[in-house]
């Protein structure tokens, strides 16, 4: 029987997974072994919203082994260490709990197929204090970092009778630094009603430091001056064309010597795969570690190996390399499932080309600004407001659709509104 792995539970790695159980795993055309570092998966465009409060995860994680079993795929805890390409054989870590004991030895698995789907990390570009100050929003953990720190900052200030202010400073003006921003604002309207009495969008003092010239440069200029606009009117400070060259504890360091105060900093100007692939098993990579991959999402040094998501480098038709976003790790999902069905058949592998059907970013509940693309606009058609906030929500509906079907989807849809009622807005724990 063929031995399919995926490593990487991400929102490609885990489709991927899911319908390469729901098809072959199924039938017992071949085994499909799943392998991620954590017990669940969170679809990780939502981090921002787990930081805040204003999602719960526990509702909305999902749990690998429960997933596995339900859908005819095995699932193996662990983290990557190496690559036998020879044997095809991959290595695992051995897993430790929190105080060292050993939960399970290290292990290896044997393949046929292998696509790795690791996803990134953020990259500090080796700015000096960075990595010891700033959070960095690519991890639940993280996330949870956050929150409790945000939340122990407001408990501060309504200890001292709202004398004061809670500074936060976001480095990178992507869509994650732009819609933590606006987060916040609401978790501060939400936390009002919650005994907060005395806190109001003034206390708190949010600075977006963007590097370049303007926020959310993945997007036309348009959707980015529409977004700096409904930013400011919130009273975030976006301050770009700002070069951040040192973090310390009190805050950050801009390149024109100046100090910008903040009890929390948060890092996300920029991605880079983990070090650790860095030619891993000699296999090509970038300068940010990213594998290098054929149009067919094949390696270039390996046919056996596949890659999707943000660990990949892939190079479109124009010369452009398509971008680190979810839509792109569905997609290459849907196209590495494809042509792995084609190479167990012997039949020709398709390319992949990348369709980029627009980009949202929501501003919370204030906002969603962006920028639908498709056969229907003719091109690029700019929306916000209340459509924008459908079809924002509608990207993670296709997530979950992928993975549980449309009956299950639309349960938990009416789930979702059901917990609107019986939950706190807020999660304050």
């Amino acid at each position: 029987m063929t031995n399919i792995i995926v490593v990487g539970g991400g929102a490609g790695g885990l489709e991927l997974a899911t319908k390469l159980g729901r098809t072959l795993g199924r039938k017992n055309r071949a085994k499909i072994t799943l392998v991620d570092r954590k017990a669940s998966h969170l679809w990780k465009p939502l981090l921002h919203e787990v930081a805040t409060g204003s999602l719960d995860e526990g509702v909305d994680a999902l749990s690998y082994r429960a997933h596995a079993k339900n859908h005819h795929f095995d699932f193996q805890m662990g983290s990557l260490k190496d690559i036998d390409r020879e044997n095809k054989r991959i290595m695992l870590t051995e897993l430790t709990d929190e105080q060292g004991e050993l939960l399970m030895p290290s292990r290896e698995l044997d393949y046929d197929i292998l696509v790795l789907a690791i996803g990134s990390t953020s990259n500090d570009f080796n700015t000096p204090g960075v990595r010891d100050n700033c959070i960095f929003l690519d991890s639940p953990e993280q996330a949870h970092r956050f929150r409790t720190e945000m939340n122990n900052q407001f408990l501060k200030l309504h200890a001292n009778s709202g004398q004061g202010s809670v500074d936060i400073a976001i480095v990178g003006a992507g869509a994650t630094g732009v819609e933590l921003s606006a987060e916040l604002h609401n978790a501060v309207k939400e936390l009002r009603t919650y005994g907060f009495g005395d806190l109001d969008s003034s206390k708190l003092n949010v600075n977006l430091v963007e590097a370049g010239e303007r926020i959310l440069p993945a997007l036309p200029p348009r959707i980015s001056s529409a977004a700096h606009l409904e930013l400011t009117k919130l009273g975030v400070n976006v301050r770009t064309t700002t070069m951040v060259t040192k973090a310390d504890k009190d805050g950050l360091t801009t390149k024109d010597g100046e100090t910008i105060p903040a009890q929390i900093m948060v890092w996300a100007a920029g991605i880079k795969a983990p070090d650790f692939m860095k030619e891993i098993a000699g296999l090509e990579t970038n300068r940010i570690n990213q594998l290098i991959v054929k149009d067919t999402l094949q390696t270039t040094r390996d046919d056996d190996i596949f890659v999707i998501g943000d660990l990949a480098q892939c190079t479109q038709e124009n010369g452009s390399f398509v971008p680190p976003r979810a839509q792109a790790a569905h997609q290459m999902a849907s196209k590495a499932y494809s042509n792995i069905i084609a190479k167990l058949s012997d039949k020709e592998l398709k390319p992949y080309q990348y369709k980029d059907h627009g980009s949202l970013v929501s501003l919370s509940r204030f906002s969603t600004v962006g920028s639908l693309m498709g056969n229907l606009t003719k091109g690029s058609m700019m929306v916000e407001g209340r459509i924008a906030r459908v079809v924002y929500i509608s990207l993670y509906r296709m997530h979950q659709m992928a993975l549980h079907g449309v009956i299950k989807t639309g349960l938990m849809m009416l789930v979702g509104r059901i917990n609107r009622v019986l939950r706190p807005n807020l999660k304050l724990h």
